[in-house]
């Protein structure tokens, strides 16, 4: 299932003028589980504002900067920051994540995982590094160290509000801060 609700609040006439663009087909809304949103862009660096919100899978190339909310999964090689208004659910799967915001669920991150000072996290993180600045608030447990394959989701269906996660390990386990 995939959603995604915009709402204008740029006033007319602010901001830099563009030529104008033909318009966009919607992405079409549907009920099946396999509903996917990618975001890509030749640019490499995506933006969900807080306007935005999706239900579903989003897999992005490159870098994605989410403001608005996520529910679903995310997944991606790329490095994924979540913003100070996001408000994320999701099983994260990422090359590396910055958390600014809130984030309830499970990150993998083949790189690096920072929680910011305002951020609060409530899931497990396995990563090759972590690092918290004073006043994040993580509940969960962390296994830090190489994260030797890529973190993998598999894909058969989420039993109740679970999803299931695979991935090789060759870390030890640090207890939560």
């Amino acid at each position: 299932m995939f959603e995604k609700i915009i709402s204008k609040t740029t006033p007319e006439g602010v901001g830099v003028s563009s030529p104008p663009q033909a318009p966009q087909p919607p992405a079409p809304l549907g009920n099946n589980a396999g509903d996917t949103s990618t975001v890509s862009s030749t640019s490499k660096r995506n933006v969900l504002g807080s306007d935005v919100e999706i239900q579903g899978e989003v897999r992005f190339e490159g870098d994605l900067v989410v403001g608005g909310s996520v529910e679903g999964r995310i997944i991606s090689e790329g490095s994924l920051t979540i913003g100070e208004s996001a408000q994320i659910t999701a099983e994260i799967s990422c090359g590396s994540v910055t958390v600014q915001g809130r984030v309830d669920g499970n990150i993998i991150a083949r790189d690096q995982v920072a929680i910011c000072a305002q951020a609060e996290v409530n899931g497990d993180i396995s990563a090759s590094s972590l690092s918290m600045e004073a006043g994040a608030i993580f509940v969960g447990s962390s296994t830090i160290g190489k994260v030797q394959n890529t973190p993998k989701i598999v894909e058969s269906p989420p039993s109740g509000d679970e999803l299931q996660v695979e991935m090789a390990e060759t870390s030890e386990k640090a207890p939560a801060a």
